[in-house]
């Protein structure tokens, strides 16, 4: 009797052995279970982050790009506009660039016609004379205000980068030669540069 109520109690302890070990087995599973879920979630977590900030960084540098293409297309714009006036302020100035010394030339021309007008009544032929001096003079100080000036030549030593030779002769003394004898055609500078040579006879 005593054995048989022995052998029940080491029956029950195995079996609440055997539960306790279930027991601490099923937690350690729960633990485990618990674990991997927590460290999923974490990696989960871990990259969302990562491609928000991917996410992040790739419209930062559309932007980046799109600010600089912006920038690109202005400056482009603006240089064209810049461009195109100074083309226009160009023509403008080729095509006007006479007129003041047109307008200032008109008097001129008004002196002429009415010399011209004068003439065909007028038997005064030192009047005549003084009259077209009078307009030459005046022509030539309106040309010398606007900066032009006429060439010294005769006499000079002959200088290919003023003078034009049209033929030598010889020289009529030894001090003549390679100098200037004669001026054909008159040369002139405007503000100091040569805009027509003067053609020249040169003593060898």
């Amino acid at each position: 009797m005593e054995e048989a109520k022995k052998q029940q109690e080491e029956i029950e302890k195995q079996n609440t052995s055997e539960n306790t070990s279930d027991e601490k087995t099923a937690s350690a599973d729960k633990e485990l279970q618990e674990e991997q879920v927590e460290k999923t979630a974490t990696e989960t977590a871990e990259n969302s982050s990562k491609d928000e900030e991917q996410e992040v960084k790739e419209l930062s540098e559309a932007e980046k790009y799109q600010q600089l293409n912006d920038k690109y297309l202005r400056l482009y714009s603006d240089f064209d506009n810049f461009r195109k006036r100074t083309m226009k302020e160009k023509a403008d100035l080729v095509l006007n660039a006479g007129q003041g010394v047109i307008k200032d030339l008109l008097p001129v021309l008004d002196d002429f016609e009415r010399a011209i007008e004068s003439n065909t009544k007028s038997e005064d032929l030192e009047g005549l004379k003084q009259g077209f001096e009078l307009i030459y003079n005046k022509f030539q100080g309106i040309l010398k205000q606007k900066g032009l000036k006429e060439m010294s030549c005769k006499g000079e030593s002959f200088n290919a980068d003023v003078h034009e030779a049209i033929t030598n002769i010889p020289a009529p003394t030894e001090d003549d030669k390679g100098k200037v004898i004669d001026v054909i055609e008159k040369g002139y500078y405007l503000n100091e540069k040569v805009i027509r040579y003067a053609k020249v006879v040169v003593g060898q």
